[in-house]
């Protein structure tokens, strides 16, 4: 293996257990900022052993091994220094009857929860919601601090300063490594919520890079949602969430062709949809309905999906119905994105102009001036009207506001195809993709 696969080798590892690696040192160290220098500390040792080395047949178990070391190094230097300034009190009891040995059990104890219990502490009321977010993408979605801002459209130094300022706080204000229980659980649900479907979505679709989708973070995305709708079964929203990326992550194979070249929803094939994950999903949605006539934004948004995974072909799908989900997922949670789902919908349902219409309402608005979908969705639409100059342009443009390799070749493709004899249509699809409320 020459040293650039290596590389490459480490980054897919860290990619798949960074996250487990910061929740099971913050179990032992009780301090995330602490626990993400650690586990980054072994991943230094990483790039300067494995080179020479190779890489180790579990790589996971060798970073953990290397991170566990230096925690316990590190929790030896304090004892020593808090028996040297006679601090200690009762906390030092407690450190001092947890000795070498029990810090072996516990760091080798199966994870079980932790990601969890990351998940609550990185969502903490103490942090501002960007806060949480951005701690948790960086914690449990493994992105780097750029990829969160290019998500986010933010500074890159924002970003950076988020993550640092959110770590200062959870660690001053003394945040225990717990679930939270009764109503403090409740009340921090809808914001645990956000957080896992913005890493789900960013690895539905990701912002930048070469890759379509990332599944490792919707796989941990999913398992999250399911735990946590294990933990508070009698609350609908989490049930909604837990349907939404059931069916979405049912598609997942299909999305990507041989070359991992995007494939839009209305183009895939349907043969390779997960069947499981969409009878898993449908359950979920039945069980959130069940619980609240009421629907809220993540219901509304899995019952979209259902439409998609309810039709046997591209053609059989209900769109007057999503049109009218759609509206009623704008009443509740108004966003311009929602606007510009809204109106692709109208436009499946009742002819392109309708939505173009509501589109170009939608350029002036200034949350969507760089969002590469808005172009996007008004080329294709008027590329159906027959416009063609104009959707070349605006593919053009939606291409050069991306910042991912793959949906810029798709968008290219199109823009090309509007410049060449526009018949036989390139083909055209709703802007799947990026959740409702990822914009507001």
């Amino acid at each position: 293996m020459t040293a650039s696969e290596t590389h490459r080798a480490i980054h897919a590892v860290w990619r798949i257990e960074s996250a487990r690696l910061i929740a099971g040192l913050t179990r032992l160290v009780r301090d995330v900022g602490l626990a993400e220098e650690l586990a980054q500390d072994a991943l230094v040792a990483a790039l300067e052993q494995w080179p020479k080395s190779g890489v180790p047949d579990n790589p996971g178990a060798w970073l953990m091994a290397s991170a566990k070391h230096r925690a316990i190094d590190q929790l030896r230097r304090k004892q020593r220094l808090e028996r040297k300034h006679e601090e200690l009190g009762h906390e030092l009891e407690t450190q001092q009857a947890l000795s070498v040995q029990d810090l072996d059990a516990a760091i080798d104890d199966s994870v079980g929860d932790d990601l969890l219990r990351l998940v609550f502490i990185s969502c903490h009321p103490v942090l501002s919601t960007e806060a949480r977010v951005a701690l948790t993408l960086r914690l449990l979605g493994g992105l780097t601090t750029e990829e969160i801002a290019r998500a986010f459209l933010v500074p890159e130094p924002t970003v950076a300063q988020r993550i640092v300022r959110a770590k200062r706080t959870l660690a001053e204000a003394h945040v225990p490594f717990e679930v939270p229980r009764g109503p403090e659980l409740e009340a921090r649900v809808s914001s645990v919520l956000e957080v896992i479907y913005l890493v789900f979505n960013e690895g539905y679709s990701a912002t930048a890079g070469d890759d379509w989708v990332r599944p490792a973070l919707c796989e941990d995305a999913l398992r999250l949602g399911r735990i946590l709708a294990g933990l508070v079964p009698e609350e609908p929203e989490v049930h909604g969430l837990v349907a939404l990326m059931e069916i979405q992550a049912s598609r997942l194979r299909a999305r990507v062709g041989p070359s991992g070249e995007p494939i839009l929803l209305l183009d895939q094939n349907r043969a390779l949809w997960d069947q499981l994950l969409i009878r898993r999903g449908l359950s979920a949605l039945a069980r959130a309905e069940t619980l609240s006539p009421e629907r809220g934004p993540y219901t509304f948004q899995a019952a979209i999906a259902a439409c998609h995974a309810r039709a046997r072909t591209a053609e059989q799908t209900d769109w007057p119905l999503i049109a009218a989900l759609y509206t009623g997922l704008a009443q509740l949670s108004p966003s311009p994105v929602i606007e510009l789902n809204r109106a692709m919908a109208l436009s499946m349902a009742f002819g392109p102009a309708i939505g173009l219409q509501l589109v170009d309402e939608l350029t002036e608005e200034p949350s969507l001036q760089g969002y590469h979908l808005l172009p996007s969705v008004r080329g294709d639409l008027l590329f159906k009207l027959g416009r063609y100059d104009e959707a070349r342009g605006e593919f053009e443009r939606a291409a050069s506001l991306t910042r991912n390799a793959r949906e810029k070749g798709v968008l290219l493709e199109r823009a090309a195809a509007c410049a060449r004899d526009p018949l036989p249509q390139p083909p055209s699809s709703p802007p799947e993709g990026k959740a409702p409320t990822r914009r507001r």
